[in-house]
């Protein structure tokens, strides 16, 4: 639990905009409402898997009270029994929703966001704007950005961005073209391994 409770501090730390350092880190980064609430559910999950006797219905207590103060303050219900990897980041509260699903390392969440019931899966470094709802039997791939008020009803695969309701699919992000593009680049008369990434810098995106 501490190193997903570290990883969850350092992405909000860099997600919210403040300065390197331990006082930030520790003390500054903890206070923002989002984070108390990813914490809340850490503190949460982590007690569902005591297994001391009477620890863990005391445990449990203190967690579920803990969690329905929060969810009333902050607006952010996210269920105990979800498996969330480290580094998740609630950026904007009120009316977040997380059910029990799966989801990667690295996701950024905005208000308004409902992950329902019945979704499969939600990839690594996904990024959900404001309002963005993903709901029924879909999955999410890695490196996906769900555009603001878009509603995700079928799959999205990696490196997407998808917006819309229902959310289709707008471009491509830079992350899937970089290994081959690279590759390509590289093979290319008159350029350097290690031009090669600047040149992709400057190709547009489709």
């Amino acid at each position: 639990m501490l190193d997903n409770v570290r990883a969850d501090l350092a992405h909000a730390r860099v997600i919210n905009g403040l300065p390197a350092g331990w006082l930030s880190l520790w003390v500054k980064t903890p206070l923002h409402p989002g984070v108390i609430a990813v914490l809340t559910y850490r503190f949460s999950s982590w007690a569902r898997r005591v297994r001391i006797p009477f620890v863990r219905q005391i445990l449990l207590i203190l967690s579920l009270v803990q969690r329905r103060t929060v969810e009333v303050v902050t607006g952010v219900e996210i269920s105990p029994r979800a498996e969330i990897g480290p580094g998740l980041v609630v950026h904007t509260t009120h009316g977040v929703f997380i059910a029990d699903t799966r989801i990667g390392r690295n996701c950024v969440v905005q208000h308004g966001v409902a992950i329902t019931n019945g979704v499969r899966s939600v990839g690594d470094n996904v990024y959900f704007g404001p309002g963005a709802k993903v709901i029924g039997r879909a999955a999410v791939g890695n490196n996906v950005r769900v555009v603001a008020n878009s509603v995700v009803m079928t799959d999205v695969p990696d490196n997407l961005t998808v917006v819309g309701v229902p959310a289709r699919i707008r471009w491509r992000n830079r992350a899937s073209l970089t290994s081959a593009a690279t590759l390509a680049v590289s093979l290319l008369p008159g350029v350097r391994n290690g031009d090669a990434s600047e040149f992709i810098s400057m190709l547009p995106l489709l």
